[in-house]
């Protein structure tokens, strides 16, 4: 089924599932779900907690810090809304605070010309890299006039190239 809201590829921040998680960044504050009868973390969010089957699923807040479990240099565009953000690189973050909960996401702040520089051997991003969430504006120019907060991430301070 194609998604054919006017304001795609921006989030849906309305839908009830995730609200919560882009209220939580547009307050500068990383949210995700965890069980109140085990303390499981869960994501993505769902009504049941995996791992104990209870349904009181509650929003809390985690400190935004995480290693790279994961990532993907984006150079092409796959839909148009994406031509002038190449390239650009996407990854999955695992949390501190439950490394199993792994949040897909962009990483910024790069030089991509030096810190992606595999065949000079001084690529920064690799795997268990330190990283921290920061808060920005995810825009597209296909809408116009529009932007959500979102989590991103960069590396950790004092790991930088």
């Amino acid at each position: 089924m194609a998604i054919t809201r006017p304001d795609f590829p921006l989030p849906d921040v309305a839908d009830e599932l995730v609200a919560p998680f882009f209220a939580g960044a547009a307050a500068g504050e990383l949210r995700v779900t965890r069980c109140r009868a085990c303390s499981a973390y869960v994501w993505y969010p769902v009504e049941a907690c995996p791992d104990c089957g209870e349904t009181a699923i509650e929003w809390v807040a985690v400190s935004g810090r995480g290693t790279l479990f994961s990532w993907a240099v984006v150079r092409r565009a796959f839909l148009p809304a994406f031509a002038d953000r190449v390239p650009f690189v996407t990854a999955l973050v695992a949390l501190d605070e439950d490394p199993a909960v792994r949040l897909c996401t962009l990483v910024v702040d790069l030089d991509l010309d030096d810190d992606l520089a595999f065949d000079r051997g001084i690529a920064t991003l690799h795997a268990d890299a330190p990283m921290e969430v920061v808060f920005r504006p995810l825009r597209f120019t296909t809408v116009p006039d529009r932007e959500v907060i979102v989590p991103m991430f960069h590396l950790a301070r004092g790991h930088e190239s």
